[in-house]
């Protein structure tokens, strides 16, 4: 699978980020914390500070992408994360902000931005958020209510993803040239239009989602491993583990446990079918695959 590093190229002016959205699942897979006036032990508090700090960009980190059939990994380098982080800035964006990257919101002002240079002396240690060094964090300040009360407080949403266009890497290097290769050519069909991220994946499928991944993985190692894909048992640790997935795996979990069921007997845990089954989540994520689905079409 190609693995693409985005830049932001000189030479274009509408390239890097136009707004930070607050999602419920971030794809940098980082949450952010909601700081209260407590957290920062002041000496005298009687209400809340309001202000969200997460990060906004992590460098070097595998994104998952799917544009049509094709699939591939985005990754940003050290040096287009502080270009960003900069232009952000430089282009008066502290305010633009989108809840799910849906709708532009009102009320949120970035004011802090910050690159992080030590895990242990940075800002974000103090509240335990575990960032490689060359991470964009931001604070953010919310004066929406709504925002505040039904999405922060409740935590329907826990991190930063960005919004912008950017270039890659290997198109922007290019010469004006001859023919071009294979990969050119599926770089050119990815990049016909600039990229923007919504930068999404979930992972808010129940605990029983995960507990089945884990016993399915228990069996199979008795089993010595025979039953299942390499697809099937990647997925497995991805449930295990309670790791974001994308939409098109979310599709692909229900299609395959809708026809998989059949071969499921709980009595029967050597039972290829059985542990296949249970390695993709088992009943529990056919149901919350449906439901999300649903949700998200």
């Amino acid at each position: 699978m190609n693995l693409i590093e985005l830049i932001i190229d000189d030479n274009e002016e509408l390239q890097g980020v136009e707004a930070i959205s607050v999602v419920e699942s971030p794809a940098i897979e980082s949450d952010f914390v909601a700081l209260k006036a407590e957290e920062v032990k002041l000496a005298e508090v009687s209400k809340e500070k309001r202000i969200l700090m997460g990060a906004v960009l992590i460098p070097e980190k595998p994104i998952y992408r799917k544009s049509g059939d094709t699939e591939y990994y985005i990754y940003f380098s050290k040096d287009t994360v502080v270009k960003a982080s900069q232009l952000f800035l430089k282009k008066g964006n502290q305010s633009n902000s989108t809840l799910e990257h849906q709708k532009a919101i009102e009320g949120l002002t970035v004011v802090e931005s910050w690159i992080v240079e030590d895990l242990t002396k940075d800002k974000s240690a103090l509240y335990n958020l575990s960032v490689p060094v060359g991470t964009w964090m931001a604070s953010i300040k919310v004066d929406n209510d709504e925002i505040w009360n039904d999405f922060v407080k409740t935590g329907k949403v826990k991190g930063f993803s960005l919004e912008g266009y950017f270039a890659d890497k290997l198109e922007s290097k290019k010469e004006l040239s001859k023919e071009l290769t294979e990969e050119e050519k599926l770089i050119e069909q990815i990049k016909e239009v600039l990229l923007k991220y919504e930068l999404e994946s979930y992972n808010d499928y129940p605990d029983a989602v995960s507990n089945n991944a884990k016993r399915g993985i228990e069996l199979n190692e008795k089993n010595n491993n025979k039953c299942a894909t390499q697809v099937g048992k990647v997925r497995a640790q991805q449930l295990a583990n309670k790791e974001p997935i994308s939409l098109e795996t979310i599709e692909r979990m229900y299609s395959y446990l809708s026809r998989a069921k059949e071969y499921y007997n709980e009595n029967d845990t050597e039972a290829c079918g059985t542990i296949s089954y249970l390695l993709w989540g088992g009943e529990s994520a056919l149901g919350w695959s449906e439901r999300k689905l649903k949700q998200l079409k």
